[in-house]
């Protein structure tokens, strides 16, 4: 098979030390770019199954229940982390009073907890974004920079043999050009994944955002998990209980 002077493979062969850096790096940028944005794209499908449990969530007799009704205790499971952190809050305020938190209002330390938790579920989200923003911000220049490099030595090449004949400034420079293409190839797919992931994760984070909103009237309002013989009892128990 006759191999295409102006193509890559010619240029990989005449490129220097310098040309192959830099494919490289590109490489490795694009590989890490879909790597990312595949990872991502699982997890917040995963994200909107546990959003597809919360209107259950409501519907429940207890608030045990309703933690289980969030789904598996994962990492990804930012909804459960945030229900979890909110019913220990409250039962750490209750039981212990001789604590510095216990000086602090109710609502104060259930909006703190809440807030936390919240902030660690966004801090997932975003996690690899920055390097796609950063892939899509320097990888144009990363592939200009070889493209100024290739036609440089084109040109010294072009000086040294005395010839500026088209055969000889179109393959150098061809080739050279090449490197443009690659770094645009390599950043445009990492700019609108950054977009797009921006754009799913507002969404989360949005009911993320509802969610603590309810959950913090919920605890406040005092519906909230006691400890008593060694289980969670709600409100509803105990007003039952009562009667």
């Amino acid at each position: 098979m006759e191999v295409n002077p102006y193509g890559i493979e010619s240029l990989w062969q005449q490129g220097d030390l310098v040309i192959k850096s830099v494919a490289i790096l590109l490489l490795l940028m694009s590989i890490a770019t879909w790597s990312i944005f595949l990872v991502r794209a699982w997890g917040l499908w995963r994200q909107h199954r546990y959003i597809g449990n919360l209107a259950g969530f409501w519907c429940l007799q207890s608030f045990e229940e309703g933690i289980n009704q969030l789904g598996p205790r994962t990492e990804q499971n930012i909804f459960r982390h945030l229900a979890e952190e909110g019913g220990a809050a409250l039962n750490h305020h209750r039981h212990h009073n001789n604590d510095l938190q216990a000086h602090l209002p109710l609502n104060e330390w259930l909006s703190s907890s809440l807030k936390g938790a919240m902030d660690e579920g966004a801090e997932q989200l975003q996690y690899g974004l920055p390097v796609l923003a950063s892939v899509g911000a320097t990888a144009p220049f990363i592939g200009l920079f070889g493209t100024v490099w290739g036609i440089y030595h084109a040109l010294v090449s072009i000086g040294i043999s005395g010839q500026a004949s088209i055969d000889k400034i179109a393959g150098p420079v061809g080739e050279a050009l090449i490197m443009t293409a690659l770094g645009l190839a390599v950043a445009i797919p990492a700019v609108l994944a950054y977009n797009a992931l921006v754009r799913a994760n507002k969404k989360v984070l949005g009911k993320l955002n509802r969610f603590a909103r309810q959950l913090y009237a919920y605890l406040l309002t005092g519906a909230a998990p006691m400890q008593e013989a060694g289980r969670s009892v709600s409100p509803l128990e105990t007003e039952i209980g009562a009667r």
